[in-house]
């Protein structure tokens, strides 16, 4: 009978931790979608200048049916041709966003950035629609020296080599006197990702925590995730999201949605 009963609990003890494991599991998991409250929505069809403004004075943005279609300049190489759409909201803590991404463009060089939860740092305001001016010529640097911000490349090349495969990678903003330029990297890169084929729609999915920086694109045939590991000194917690098309690039979002818990 001793024995009987010792077997019965510890079968009942292992069955507890069993179950707290898969809570914990569940809890930690950063797209259970009942955690998430949504607080921006724009299908992308109407009137772009509802819900973002523009960095860039040789930009495009237009809207119909299929989505809104923003294209940078067509000079490479020439910073007047770069482009950054902001959302005019700001959001603050954990943050998802979602939205459908097209690329409109054939180009081998150059990348698509998404910005998340920007603000400006010293001599500039915190609040980045302030000083709007100082990029209508939106050079990369004025960016990652006067913003700090996560920074996710996606459909991104190699500026000068066109043999180089794509690569998907993540920065943190800005340089400073304990960071480079390149030690702004979020390590691991990713490369050849065979992802963001011109014509074809991908969902991306990208979410935020004090700990982890996801990325999750899916296509009819393919969804891949990248995914990196974020410190203390590599953690934001409020700001605008933005959307950055180096010179030459151009693509169609849809339904962009943003989401805090």
């Amino acid at each position: 009978m001793v024995k009987y009963n010792l077997l019965n609990i510890l079968l009942i003890s292992l069955l507890m931790v069993q179950c707290q494991t898969e809570v914990n599991s569940e809890t930690e998991e950063p797209n259970q979608s009942e955690d998430w409250n949504l607080v921006f929505e724009d299908d992308c069809t109407k009137d772009w200048q509802t819900n973002w403004f523009l960095d860039g004075l040789l930009a495009k943005v237009e809207n119909n049916e299929e989505g809104m279609t923003f294209s940078a300049g067509p000079e490479a190489f020439n910073d007047t041709n770069h482009a950054v759409l902001w959302t005019k909201k700001s959001f603050a803590g954990d943050i998802k966003i979602e939205y459908e991404f097209t690329r409109r463009d054939t180009a081998h060089r150059m990348v698509n950035i998404l910005y998340v939860q920007a603000t400006g740092v010293s001599p500039y305001s915190t609040n980045i629609y302030e000083w709007r001016k100082e990029r209508e010529t939106p050079s990369m640097r004025t960016y990652f020296n006067n913003m700090k911000t996560l920074h996710i490349s996606y459909a991104a090349f190699n500026n000068k080599d066109l043999t180089k495969p794509d690569y998907v990678r993540a920065r943190i903003y800005p340089v400073n006197a304990e960071r480079t330029f390149k030690q702004m990297a979020i390590e691991p890169s990713y490369y050849d990702t065979k992802l963001f084929l011109p014509n074809v729609t991908y969902k991306i999915t990208m979410i935020k925590t004090n700990t982890d920086f996801v990325f999750q694109v899916e296509g009819a045939d393919v969804s891949k995730e990248f995914a990196w590991k974020l410190t203390e000194k590599q953690t934001v917690t409020e700001g605008r999201i933005g959307l950055r098309h180096m010179y030459t690039r151009s693509s169609q979002y849809k339904n962009f949605k943003v989401y805090t818990k």
